[in-house]
Protein backbone atom coordinates (compact mmCIF):
# COMPACT_ATOMS: atom_id res chain seq x y z
CA UNK A 1 0.00 0.00 0.00
CA UNK A 2 3.00 2.52 -0.60
CA UNK A 3 0.91 4.24 -3.45
CA UNK A 4 2.35 7.58 -4.24
CA UNK A 5 5.72 8.96 -2.80
CA UNK A 6 8.14 11.44 -3.80
CA UNK A 7 11.29 10.45 -5.89
CA UNK A 8 12.81 13.94 -6.03
CA UNK A 9 16.13 15.28 -4.64
CA UNK A 10 15.79 18.51 -4.75
CA UNK A 11 14.04 21.73 -3.80
CA UNK A 12 10.16 21.24 -2.24
CA UNK A 13 10.73 17.71 -2.84
CA UNK A 14 13.08 17.09 -0.24
CA UNK A 15 11.34 16.40 3.20
CA UNK A 16 13.58 17.75 4.92
CA UNK A 17 13.14 21.32 3.96
CA UNK A 18 8.83 20.56 4.23
CA UNK A 19 8.81 22.07 7.75
CA UNK A 20 9.22 25.53 9.76
CA UNK A 21 12.45 26.67 10.13
CA UNK A 22 12.53 26.51 14.12
CA UNK A 23 11.75 22.52 14.30
CA UNK A 24 15.21 22.25 12.81
CA UNK A 25 16.84 23.15 15.82
CA UNK A 26 14.50 21.29 17.91
CA UNK A 27 16.38 17.92 18.52
CA UNK A 28 18.45 19.30 20.73
CA UNK A 29 15.84 21.06 22.58
CA UNK A 30 14.10 18.24 24.28
CA UNK A 31 15.47 16.78 28.07
CA UNK A 32 18.38 14.33 28.00
CA UNK A 33 17.54 10.43 27.88
CA UNK A 34 13.99 11.38 25.99
CA UNK A 35 13.13 8.27 24.10
CA UNK A 36 9.68 8.83 23.00
CA UNK A 37 8.00 12.08 21.97
CA UNK A 38 3.41 11.50 21.67
CA UNK A 39 2.15 14.33 20.28
CA UNK A 40 -1.96 15.07 19.18
CA UNK A 41 -3.72 16.57 16.57
CA UNK A 42 -7.70 18.14 17.30
CA UNK A 43 -10.03 20.64 16.45
CA UNK A 44 -10.21 22.55 19.53
CA UNK A 45 -13.79 24.05 18.96
CA UNK A 46 -14.42 26.78 15.81
CA UNK A 47 -17.14 27.69 14.13
CA UNK A 48 -19.34 24.33 13.94
CA UNK A 49 -19.85 21.79 16.68
CA UNK A 50 -18.48 18.77 14.56
CA UNK A 51 -15.91 18.02 11.90
CA UNK A 52 -14.98 15.54 9.16
CA UNK A 53 -11.68 14.18 9.53
CA UNK A 54 -10.47 14.04 5.53
CA UNK A 55 -7.35 14.40 3.75
CA UNK A 56 -4.56 12.57 6.26
CA UNK A 57 -4.43 9.96 2.93
CA UNK A 58 -3.70 12.30 0.40
CA UNK A 59 -0.82 14.23 2.86
CA UNK A 60 0.64 11.13 3.50
CA UNK A 61 0.75 9.20 -0.09
CA UNK A 62 2.41 12.85 -1.39
CA UNK A 63 5.04 13.15 1.29
CA UNK A 64 5.38 10.39 3.46
CA UNK A 65 5.39 7.26 1.72
CA UNK A 66 8.78 4.77 1.43
CA UNK A 67 12.16 6.06 0.87
CA UNK A 68 11.81 10.23 1.67
CA UNK A 69 15.50 10.15 3.43
CA UNK A 70 18.30 9.77 1.70
CA UNK A 71 22.17 10.59 1.76
CA UNK A 72 21.49 13.56 -1.34
CA UNK A 73 18.49 15.45 0.26
CA UNK A 74 20.40 15.24 3.75
CA UNK A 75 23.72 17.22 1.98
CA UNK A 76 21.04 19.61 0.39
CA UNK A 77 19.27 20.46 3.61
CA UNK A 78 22.46 20.98 5.28
CA UNK A 79 23.96 22.99 2.91
CA UNK A 80 20.40 25.45 2.64
CA UNK A 81 20.43 25.58 6.52
CA UNK A 82 23.94 26.63 7.04
CA UNK A 83 23.03 29.44 5.01
CA UNK A 84 19.58 29.56 6.23
CA UNK A 85 20.77 30.45 10.09
CA UNK A 86 23.34 32.45 11.85
CA UNK A 87 27.09 30.55 12.34
CA UNK A 88 27.37 28.44 14.99
CA UNK A 89 23.73 26.32 14.03
CA UNK A 90 24.47 22.30 14.07
CA UNK A 91 22.64 20.55 11.81
CA UNK A 92 21.46 17.26 13.16
CA UNK A 93 22.86 15.45 10.40
CA UNK A 94 23.35 12.16 12.59
CA UNK A 95 19.49 12.00 12.96
CA UNK A 96 18.88 11.53 9.28
CA UNK A 97 21.45 9.82 8.50
CA UNK A 98 20.45 7.26 11.20
CA UNK A 99 17.05 7.27 9.21
CA UNK A 100 19.36 5.98 5.83
CA UNK A 101 21.08 4.06 7.49
CA UNK A 102 18.94 1.96 10.12
CA UNK A 103 15.30 3.06 8.72
CA UNK A 104 16.44 2.75 4.44
CA UNK A 105 14.93 6.17 4.38
CA UNK A 106 12.18 5.41 5.84
CA UNK A 107 10.39 7.87 8.30
CA UNK A 108 9.91 5.97 11.82
CA UNK A 109 6.63 7.30 12.80
CA UNK A 110 3.33 5.54 14.06
CA UNK A 111 0.22 8.02 12.73
CA UNK A 112 -2.87 6.87 14.43
CA UNK A 113 -6.14 8.32 13.05
CA UNK A 114 -9.99 8.40 13.02
CA UNK A 115 -10.75 6.65 9.66
CA UNK A 116 -11.43 9.24 7.20
CA UNK A 117 -15.24 10.86 6.51
CA UNK A 118 -15.78 10.18 10.58
CA UNK A 119 -17.83 13.10 12.20
CA UNK A 120 -16.64 13.73 15.47
CA UNK A 121 -17.23 16.68 17.83
CA UNK A 122 -14.80 19.20 18.47
CA UNK A 123 -12.13 19.18 21.44
CA UNK A 124 -11.64 15.41 20.71
CA UNK A 125 -8.44 14.18 19.61
CA UNK A 126 -8.43 13.12 15.52
CA UNK A 127 -5.13 11.85 15.63
CA UNK A 128 -1.52 10.92 17.23
CA UNK A 129 1.72 10.52 16.20
CA UNK A 130 4.89 9.36 17.55
CA UNK A 131 8.54 8.12 17.30
CA UNK A 132 9.23 4.30 16.74
CA UNK A 133 12.82 4.69 16.94
CA UNK A 134 13.79 6.06 20.50
CA UNK A 135 17.07 7.97 18.88
CA UNK A 136 14.62 9.79 17.06
CA UNK A 137 12.60 11.29 19.42
CA UNK A 138 12.72 14.68 17.52
CA UNK A 139 11.20 13.70 14.37
CA UNK A 140 7.53 13.49 15.78
CA UNK A 141 7.12 17.10 16.39
CA UNK A 142 9.14 17.82 13.14
CA UNK A 143 6.42 16.35 10.87
CA UNK A 144 3.45 18.91 12.21
CA UNK A 145 4.30 21.45 9.78
CA UNK A 146 2.86 18.81 6.92
CA UNK A 147 0.45 16.87 9.27
CA UNK A 148 -1.12 20.25 10.07
CA UNK A 149 -2.21 21.26 6.32
CA UNK A 150 -4.73 18.53 7.10
CA UNK A 151 -6.71 21.40 8.51
CA UNK A 152 -7.46 22.73 5.27
CA UNK A 153 -9.41 19.36 3.89
CA UNK A 154 -10.93 18.72 6.98
CA UNK A 155 -12.26 22.62 7.19
CA UNK A 156 -13.62 22.50 3.61
CA UNK A 157 -15.32 19.13 4.16
CA UNK A 158 -17.08 19.85 7.47
CA UNK A 159 -17.69 23.45 6.30
CA UNK A 160 -19.46 21.57 2.91
CA UNK A 161 -21.35 19.12 4.88
CA UNK A 162 -22.74 22.14 7.49
CA UNK A 163 -24.11 23.74 4.00
CA UNK A 164 -25.47 20.26 2.74
CA UNK A 165 -27.31 20.01 6.29
CA UNK A 166 -28.62 23.42 5.80
CA UNK A 167 -30.42 22.66 2.46
CA UNK A 168 -31.51 19.39 3.48
CA UNK A 169 -33.61 20.79 6.09
CA UNK A 170 -34.79 23.35 3.66
CA UNK A 171 -35.79 20.61 1.12
CA UNK A 172 -37.49 18.71 3.83
CA UNK A 173 -39.71 21.60 5.05
CA UNK A 174 -40.21 22.66 1.34
CA UNK A 175 -40.17 20.30 -1.30
CA UNK A 176 -41.70 16.37 -1.71
CA UNK A 177 -38.61 15.36 -3.04
CA UNK A 178 -34.86 15.64 -1.30
CA UNK A 179 -33.37 13.26 -4.23
CA UNK A 180 -31.24 15.88 -5.82
CA UNK A 181 -29.59 17.44 -2.77
CA UNK A 182 -25.95 15.92 -3.93
CA UNK A 183 -26.28 18.39 -6.82
CA UNK A 184 -27.49 21.48 -5.06
CA UNK A 185 -24.05 23.15 -3.97
CA UNK A 186 -21.69 23.21 -6.84
CA UNK A 187 -17.71 24.04 -6.35
CA UNK A 188 -16.89 27.27 -8.61
CA UNK A 189 -13.79 27.45 -6.51
CA UNK A 190 -10.48 26.56 -9.02
CA UNK A 191 -9.74 29.80 -10.25
CA UNK A 192 -10.10 31.64 -6.56
CA UNK A 193 -7.78 29.22 -4.57
CA UNK A 194 -3.87 29.69 -4.03
CA UNK A 195 -2.61 26.82 -5.67
CA UNK A 196 -3.66 23.68 -7.76
CA UNK A 197 -2.96 21.62 -5.16
CA UNK A 198 -5.21 23.43 -2.86
CA UNK A 199 -7.97 23.37 -5.53
CA UNK A 200 -7.47 19.29 -5.76
CA UNK A 201 -7.83 18.52 -2.14
CA UNK A 202 -10.40 21.24 -1.30
CA UNK A 203 -11.99 20.00 -4.09
CA UNK A 204 -12.00 16.41 -3.27
CA UNK A 205 -13.16 17.12 0.50
CA UNK A 206 -16.11 19.69 -0.67
CA UNK A 207 -17.04 16.17 -3.27
CA UNK A 208 -16.82 14.17 0.43
CA UNK A 209 -20.52 16.00 0.57
CA UNK A 210 -21.89 16.25 -2.98
CA UNK A 211 -21.74 15.51 -6.49
CA UNK A 212 -21.41 18.41 -7.98
CA UNK A 213 -17.64 20.63 -9.29
CA UNK A 214 -16.25 22.37 -11.52
CA UNK A 215 -13.09 22.27 -9.76
CA UNK A 216 -11.20 19.25 -12.19
CA UNK A 217 -8.60 18.96 -10.02
CA UNK A 218 -11.01 17.26 -7.03
CA UNK A 219 -12.18 14.36 -8.79
CA UNK A 220 -8.16 13.71 -9.97
CA UNK A 221 -7.64 13.72 -6.55
CA UNK A 222 -9.92 11.62 -5.65
CA UNK A 223 -8.94 8.83 -8.02
CA UNK A 224 -5.31 9.14 -7.66
CA UNK A 225 -4.85 9.43 -3.82
CA UNK A 226 -8.36 7.67 -3.24
CA UNK A 227 -8.62 4.78 -5.13
CA UNK A 228 -12.17 5.68 -6.57
CA UNK A 229 -12.44 3.90 -9.80
CA UNK A 230 -15.43 6.16 -11.49
CA UNK A 231 -15.14 9.73 -11.74
CA UNK A 232 -16.42 11.31 -8.04
CA UNK A 233 -17.80 14.97 -9.42
CA UNK A 234 -19.81 15.92 -12.24
CA UNK A 235 -20.95 18.87 -13.95
CA UNK A 236 -23.09 20.49 -16.97
CA UNK A 237 -22.58 22.38 -20.34
CA UNK A 238 -22.61 26.39 -19.36
CA UNK A 239 -22.18 29.86 -20.62
CA UNK A 240 -20.06 32.22 -19.09
CA UNK A 241 -20.20 35.78 -20.02
CA UNK A 242 -17.65 36.08 -22.66
CA UNK A 243 -19.62 33.72 -24.50
CA UNK A 244 -22.82 35.23 -24.29
CA UNK A 245 -21.72 39.04 -24.31
CA UNK A 246 -19.64 38.30 -27.53
CA UNK A 247 -22.86 38.54 -29.41
CA UNK A 248 -23.66 41.60 -28.27
CA UNK A 249 -26.39 43.78 -26.49
CA UNK A 250 -28.65 43.70 -28.88
CA UNK A 251 -28.32 39.88 -29.77
CA UNK A 252 -28.63 38.09 -26.54
CA UNK A 253 -31.32 36.21 -27.22
CA UNK A 254 -29.88 35.09 -30.10
CA UNK A 255 -26.71 34.13 -27.89
CA UNK A 256 -29.16 32.51 -25.58
CA UNK A 257 -31.22 30.36 -28.22
CA UNK A 258 -27.89 29.16 -29.42
CA UNK A 259 -27.33 27.74 -26.02
CA UNK A 260 -30.51 25.81 -26.82
CA UNK A 261 -29.68 24.78 -30.29
CA UNK A 262 -26.71 23.36 -29.70
CA UNK A 263 -27.58 21.67 -26.29
CA UNK A 264 -30.99 20.04 -27.12
CA UNK A 265 -31.57 17.76 -24.28
CA UNK A 266 -30.42 17.47 -20.94
CA UNK A 267 -28.99 19.90 -18.37
CA UNK A 268 -27.86 23.11 -19.72
CA UNK A 269 -26.95 26.28 -17.70
CA UNK A 270 -26.79 29.86 -19.21
CA UNK A 271 -25.82 33.09 -17.35
CA UNK A 272 -29.06 35.79 -17.78
CA UNK A 273 -27.36 38.97 -15.46
CA UNK A 274 -25.46 40.13 -18.86
CA UNK A 275 -27.48 43.40 -19.21
CA UNK A 276 -30.83 43.55 -17.84
CA UNK A 277 -31.61 39.82 -15.96
CA UNK A 278 -35.20 40.77 -15.45
CA UNK A 279 -35.92 41.38 -19.22
CA UNK A 280 -33.30 38.13 -20.48
CA UNK A 281 -35.95 36.17 -18.14
CA UNK A 282 -39.16 38.17 -18.77
CA UNK A 283 -38.84 38.69 -22.46
CA UNK A 284 -36.08 35.68 -23.78
CA UNK A 285 -36.51 32.97 -21.94
CA UNK A 286 -40.40 33.50 -20.62
CA UNK A 287 -41.62 34.53 -24.54
CA UNK A 288 -39.23 34.60 -27.28
CA UNK A 289 -38.04 30.65 -26.32
CA UNK A 290 -40.65 29.69 -23.57
CA UNK A 291 -41.76 26.68 -26.77
CA UNK A 292 -38.22 25.73 -27.24
CA UNK A 293 -37.84 25.65 -23.42
CA UNK A 294 -40.64 23.81 -23.10
CA UNK A 295 -40.66 21.51 -25.39
CA UNK A 296 -37.05 20.02 -24.44
CA UNK A 297 -35.98 17.42 -23.52
CA UNK A 298 -34.13 18.17 -20.83
CA UNK A 299 -33.86 21.63 -18.21
CA UNK A 300 -32.22 25.16 -18.29
CA UNK A 301 -30.71 26.27 -15.80
CA UNK A 302 -31.09 30.10 -15.39
CA UNK A 303 -28.01 31.69 -13.75
CA UNK A 304 -28.50 35.31 -12.03
CA UNK A 305 -25.62 36.31 -10.46
CA UNK A 306 -26.30 40.02 -9.77
CA UNK A 307 -27.90 42.21 -7.19
CA UNK A 308 -29.14 41.02 -3.52
CA UNK A 309 -29.45 36.99 -3.81
CA UNK A 310 -32.40 36.37 -1.79
CA UNK A 311 -34.69 38.99 -3.48
CA UNK A 312 -33.49 38.89 -6.84
CA UNK A 313 -33.38 34.60 -6.69
CA UNK A 314 -37.06 35.29 -5.54
CA UNK A 315 -38.29 37.62 -8.59
CA UNK A 316 -36.32 35.65 -11.09
CA UNK A 317 -38.61 32.66 -9.64
CA UNK A 318 -41.67 34.82 -9.84
CA UNK A 319 -40.98 36.19 -13.46
CA UNK A 320 -39.90 32.63 -14.84
CA UNK A 321 -42.95 31.43 -12.74
CA UNK A 322 -45.66 33.44 -14.41
CA UNK A 323 -44.09 33.23 -18.04
CA UNK A 324 -43.30 29.44 -18.13
CA UNK A 325 -45.70 27.99 -15.49
CA UNK A 326 -45.80 26.77 -11.88
CA UNK A 327 -47.70 24.52 -9.55
CA UNK A 328 -48.04 23.74 -5.68
CA UNK A 329 -46.56 20.88 -4.16
CA UNK A 330 -48.35 18.65 -1.25
CA UNK A 331 -46.43 20.62 1.07
CA UNK A 332 -48.01 24.18 -0.69
CA UNK A 333 -44.89 25.14 -2.28
CA UNK A 334 -44.56 27.11 -5.66
CA UNK A 335 -42.49 24.68 -8.25
CA UNK A 336 -41.39 26.06 -11.21
CA UNK A 337 -41.99 24.02 -14.84
CA UNK A 338 -39.61 20.80 -14.78
CA UNK A 339 -38.02 22.54 -17.93
CA UNK A 340 -36.29 25.42 -15.93
CA UNK A 341 -35.10 26.02 -12.85
CA UNK A 342 -32.01 28.52 -11.50
CA UNK A 343 -28.63 28.54 -10.16
CA UNK A 344 -27.08 31.70 -8.31
CA UNK A 345 -23.15 30.96 -8.13
CA UNK A 346 -22.36 34.39 -6.71
CA UNK A 347 -21.18 35.63 -3.32
CA UNK A 348 -22.09 32.22 -2.17
CA UNK A 349 -21.03 30.59 2.08
CA UNK A 350 -23.09 29.78 4.54
CA UNK A 351 -24.77 32.83 5.30
CA UNK A 352 -25.56 34.32 1.46
CA UNK A 353 -27.21 30.23 1.31
CA UNK A 354 -29.47 30.41 4.64
CA UNK A 355 -30.74 34.11 3.36
CA UNK A 356 -31.55 32.94 -0.02
CA UNK A 357 -33.22 29.44 1.21
CA UNK A 358 -35.02 31.08 4.31
CA UNK A 359 -36.69 34.03 1.76
CA UNK A 360 -37.45 31.81 -0.59
CA UNK A 361 -39.27 29.89 1.96
CA UNK A 362 -40.98 32.64 3.27
CA UNK A 363 -42.33 34.09 -0.28
CA UNK A 364 -43.64 30.30 -0.54
CA UNK A 365 -40.99 28.76 -3.16
CA UNK A 366 -39.52 25.33 -2.58
CA UNK A 367 -35.91 24.68 -2.17
CA UNK A 368 -36.23 22.26 -5.50
CA UNK A 369 -36.11 25.50 -7.53
CA UNK A 370 -32.61 26.41 -6.78
CA UNK A 371 -28.89 25.46 -7.03
CA UNK A 372 -26.09 26.91 -5.89
CA UNK A 373 -22.44 27.64 -6.74
CA UNK A 374 -19.60 28.56 -4.61
CA UNK A 375 -16.62 29.87 -4.76
CA UNK A 376 -14.48 31.56 -2.05
CA UNK A 377 -17.09 31.09 -0.12
CA UNK A 378 -16.08 27.23 -0.16
CA UNK A 379 -12.43 26.76 -1.00
CA UNK A 380 -10.92 30.02 -0.04
CA UNK A 381 -12.33 32.00 2.97
CA UNK A 382 -11.75 29.22 5.76
CA UNK A 383 -8.30 29.07 7.69
CA UNK A 384 -6.71 27.03 10.32
CA UNK A 385 -8.88 29.10 13.11
CA UNK A 386 -12.29 28.19 11.23
CA UNK A 387 -12.03 25.25 13.60
CA UNK A 388 -9.40 25.92 15.88
CA UNK A 389 -6.84 23.24 14.48
CA UNK A 390 -3.87 22.70 16.70
CA UNK A 391 -0.92 19.89 16.84
CA UNK A 392 0.45 19.53 20.70
CA UNK A 393 2.79 17.13 22.74
CA UNK A 394 1.11 15.50 25.11
CA UNK A 395 3.11 12.95 26.50
CA UNK A 396 6.92 11.66 26.53
CA UNK A 397 9.21 8.73 27.91
CA UNK A 398 12.51 10.30 29.77
CA UNK A 399 14.46 8.26 31.40
CA UNK A 400 12.02 5.29 30.97
CA UNK A 401 9.47 7.35 32.14
CA UNK A 402 6.42 7.91 31.17
CA UNK A 403 5.51 11.64 31.86
CA UNK A 404 2.23 13.73 31.01
CA UNK A 405 3.06 16.98 28.85
CA UNK A 406 0.75 20.15 28.28
CA UNK A 407 0.11 24.23 28.40
CA UNK A 408 -1.75 25.77 30.52
CA UNK A 409 -2.04 29.37 29.40
CA UNK A 410 -3.16 31.79 32.24
CA UNK A 411 -3.95 34.29 30.09
CA UNK A 412 -5.99 32.09 27.34
CA UNK A 413 -7.72 29.06 29.04
CA UNK A 414 -9.14 28.01 25.48
CA UNK A 415 -5.60 26.79 24.36
CA UNK A 416 -4.89 24.37 27.31
CA UNK A 417 -3.55 20.89 25.98
CA UNK A 418 -4.35 17.44 26.58
CA UNK A 419 -2.72 15.37 29.20
CA UNK A 420 -1.18 12.06 28.06
CA UNK A 421 -1.47 9.19 25.88
CA UNK A 422 -4.80 9.63 23.92
CA UNK A 423 -7.58 7.40 23.03
CA UNK A 424 -10.72 8.28 21.53
CA UNK A 425 -14.23 6.17 22.25
CA UNK A 426 -17.35 5.93 21.61
CA UNK A 427 -19.32 7.72 24.26
CA UNK A 428 -21.45 6.03 26.79
CA UNK A 429 -24.74 5.72 24.86
CA UNK A 430 -22.94 4.26 21.90
CA UNK A 431 -24.44 6.59 19.34
CA UNK A 432 -21.58 6.24 16.26
CA UNK A 433 -21.88 10.17 15.74
CA UNK A 434 -20.76 10.61 19.76
CA UNK A 435 -17.16 10.63 20.70
CA UNK A 436 -14.99 11.61 24.11
CA UNK A 437 -11.50 11.63 24.57
CA UNK A 438 -9.37 9.48 26.76
CA UNK A 439 -6.25 10.97 28.13
CA UNK A 440 -3.30 9.52 30.21
CA UNK A 441 -3.61 5.96 29.34
CA UNK A 442 -0.93 3.82 30.21
CA UNK A 443 -1.09 1.44 27.17
CA UNK A 444 -3.49 0.90 23.98
CA UNK A 445 -7.59 0.86 25.11
CA UNK A 446 -9.21 -1.54 23.37
CA UNK A 447 -11.83 0.77 22.52
CA UNK A 448 -10.04 3.19 20.68
CA UNK A 449 -11.73 4.58 17.70
CA UNK A 450 -8.07 5.90 16.30
CA UNK A 451 -6.54 3.05 14.15
CA UNK A 452 -2.68 2.39 13.12
CA UNK A 453 -2.73 4.63 9.43
CA UNK A 454 0.79 5.19 8.49
CA UNK A 455 4.09 3.02 10.33
CA UNK A 456 7.92 2.95 9.70
CA UNK A 457 7.50 4.96 6.04
CA UNK A 458 4.14 2.38 5.34
CA UNK A 459 0.40 3.10 4.69
CA UNK A 460 -1.34 0.23 6.51
CA UNK A 461 -5.29 1.41 5.67
CA UNK A 462 -5.88 2.36 2.28
CA UNK A 463 -9.43 3.90 1.97
CA UNK A 464 -11.91 5.03 -1.05
CA UNK A 465 -13.51 7.95 -1.57
CA UNK A 466 -16.70 5.89 -1.24
CA UNK A 467 -15.61 4.76 2.14
CA UNK A 468 -15.44 8.69 3.17
CA UNK A 469 -18.11 9.77 1.59
CA UNK A 470 -20.32 6.89 3.77
CA UNK A 471 -19.06 8.08 6.91
CA UNK A 472 -19.29 11.47 6.13
CA UNK A 473 -23.21 10.96 5.50
CA UNK A 474 -25.40 12.91 7.04
CA UNK A 475 -28.14 12.24 10.05
CA UNK A 476 -31.53 11.24 9.23
CA UNK A 477 -33.21 14.89 7.42
CA UNK A 478 -35.73 15.25 10.29
CA UNK A 479 -33.24 16.19 12.99
CA UNK A 480 -31.95 18.76 10.71
CA UNK A 481 -33.19 21.96 11.99
CA UNK A 482 -33.96 24.79 9.41
CA UNK A 483 -31.10 27.51 9.88
CA UNK A 484 -31.22 31.31 10.11
CA UNK A 485 -27.76 33.15 8.85
CA UNK A 486 -25.44 33.95 11.97
CA UNK A 487 -25.55 37.46 13.12
CA UNK A 488 -23.06 39.85 11.98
Amino acid sequence: MNGHKSSSSSGLENFLLLTDSYKVSHWGQYPAKTSVVFSYFESRGGVYDETVFFGLQYLLKKYFLGEVVTMEKIAEAEAFYTKHFPPGFTFNRAGWERIVTVHGGKLPLLIRAVPEGTVVPVKNVLMTIENTDPECYWLTNFVETLLVQVWYPMTVATHSREQKKVIAAYLRATSDDAGGLGFKLHDFGFRGVSSVETAGIGAAAHLVNFMGTDTIAGPVVASEYYNHAEVAGFSIPASEHSTITSWGKEAEVDAMRNMLDIYPTGLVACVSDSFDVFKACADYWGTELKDKILSRDGCLVVRPDSGDPPTTAVKILEILGDKLGKSKNSKGFWILDPHVRIIWGDGIDYDTLCGVLGYMMAEGWSADNIAFGSGGGLLQKLNRDTQKCAFKCSAAVVDGELRDVFKDPITDKGKVSKKGRLALVKDEDGKSSSYKTLTSLAGPHPDDVLVDIFRDGDLLVDVTFSQVRDRAALPPLETLPLVKPRAG
